[in-house]
């Protein structure tokens, strides 16, 4: 199985396009997705279809954002409410729970136009990194169906790289919506943290939690992010001359597959050769303060947050036996471990008040004295790794390394410190699978950061078609 991650698909504004001359339908695009569902329904990308898809995409009016998405399919992550799906969060004791209510981020692609298509398969409970869910069936890379999707969205990403809808929504605790990006050669978006609603999800950590918009291209993650942020400002595009851009070697470019090293050697090259300033410098204590932010935050949270959203959504269903029924072996472990109250509050107060803040303060030092608009790094250190090779540990350079920690590695502190973050497909060879790179922005500079990563795509696109 393979698939071109150049985009030889059309955008949205060009499907828009097409639909205002009425050249294509919404329907036909449902129809078409259903078909690649079909075709790819070993993939396990999908749990549940919306079946009202073509009776929503005639009868939906547009009434925000001067309906940029009308008509265009959309697959959402399956831990984020869709009025009237079921809402499985990946795990067995909420396949029955059906929301009455969407998230207010589905109310503004809805309201925008966009026709929600299917829910997608993700790692159980978002905690974890592989998607591979014994409840619902290992989610297959999109380019080697016995390959690890990436998680915890890989059903959006492999729905997406299989063109089953037009975009997609994950969520990013920590490189979910990166990750399975990458290792999919689509792009994944995590928006600086806070700058989307963040009702009408499953969530683990109000902290770190954040819906991610995934496309096949960095305007369609541009276009997602404009619906879900409800911006109403268009930018001017970036030149790529002038531009200052660090390079933080040490930790994100430590231990990489030759593969990954290479493709992101390369663009680093033409990127200089396009009159960009690649700063060199590291983040100081950045490993550090990474580990005593990441895990103690959400361990805590979960905690909290999870008999609070069972008690609302579902009141018959107690933690504990959410937790009995778990069928991920990996998550059933995190989750003992949150039942056992390991993170205890002083330890979260410490992560939470002093030391993420000891992060965001690094992040903004290291901007700001090189004065860089982006860092840039491999979104991930290797390539995807066989389903069932990869339960545990995964090889790297001819040596067994945890999964979890070794994909989330370059991911994590951007998700900690809440900053936005980009994943965009470099070129890949017939026989290899796909690699990302990562750029992240200081906080609150996301609309900057799309605008920077659609002028890194142009170039590749440019090297890549000569």
């Amino acid at each position: 199985m393979s698939f071109s991650n150049q985009s030889t698909s059309q955008t949205i504004i060009e499907l828009q396009q097409q639909i205002k001359a009425g050249q294509l339908s919404s329907e036909v695009l449902i129809q078409q997705g259903r078909a690649a569902m079909e075709e790819h329904r070993s993939l396990n990308a999908i749990i549940s279809i919306n079946k009202l898809a073509g009776e929503q995409a005639s009868s939906t009016p547009v009434t925000d954002n001067r309906g940029l998405l009308t008509g265009i399919t959309i697959v959402v992550k399956d831990n984020i409410h869709v009025a009237g799906l079921a809402n499985t969060a990946g795990t067995p004791a909420l396949k029955n729970f059906i929301p009455s209510k969407s998230a207010s981020v589905i109310d503004r692609l809805q309201n925008a136009g966009a026709v929600i298509v299917a829910k997608t398969n993700l790692h159980e409970l978002a905690y974890g990194i592989t998607s591979d869910n014994p409840a619902f069936g290992p989610v297959g890379n999109a380019f080697r169906a016995n390959y690890i999707a990436g998680g915890s969205s890989g059903g959006t990403a492999v729905a997406v790289a299989t063109k089953m809808a037009v975009a997609g929504l994950g969520t990013d605790t920590g490189g979910s919506s990166r990750i399975p990006a990458a290792l999919n050669g689509i792009v994944g978006f995590r928006p600086s943290t806070g700058r989307y609603p963040a009702d009408g999800i499953t969530s683990i950590s109000k902290t770190r939690d954040t819906v991610g918009p995934m496309a096949r291209s960095v305007s369609d993650a541009a276009l997602l992010d404009r619906v879900l942020s409800n911006t109403t400002t268009s930018e001017l595009p970036v030149e790529l001359k002038g531009l200052r851009i660090g390079v933080p070697r040490q930790y994100f470019y430590e231990n990489l597959e030759p593969l990954v090293a290479a493709k992101v050697e390369t663009l680093l090259g033409h990127l200089e050769a396009a009159g960009v300033r690649l700063v060199n410098g590291d983040i100081e204590q950045l490993a550090e303060l990474n580990q005593r932010v990441g895990f103690p935050i959400v361990l805590f949270e979960t905690g909290e947050q999870m008999p609070e959203y069972l008690q609302r959504f579902t009141p018959d269903l107690s933690m504990k036996e959410l937790v009995e029924q778990i069928a991920s072996p990996d998550v059933r472990e995190v989750m003992g471990m949150v039942m056992a109250k390991q993170i205890s509050a002083e330890d979260y107060r410490q992560a939470l008040e002093i030391d993420r803040p000891k992060l965001q303060a690094a992040f903004a030092k290291h901007f700001q004295q090189h004065r860089i608009d982006a860092i840039i790094f491999p979104t991930t250190p290797l390539t995807a790794r066989p389903i069932s090779d990869s339960r545990e540990t995964v090889e790297l350079n001819g040596e067994r390394h945890p999964t979890f920690a070794t994909y989330i590695r370059n991911t994590d502190p951007a998700s900690n410190a809440g900053l936005p973050a980009l994943s965009i497909p470099l070129p890949i060879g017939e026989s290899q699978m796909p690699v990302g790179v990562e750029i992240n922005g200081p906080v609150n500079t996301d609309r900057r950061l799309l605008q920077i990563g659609k002028a890194i795509e142009t170039l590749i696109h440019q090297h890549h078609n000569k």
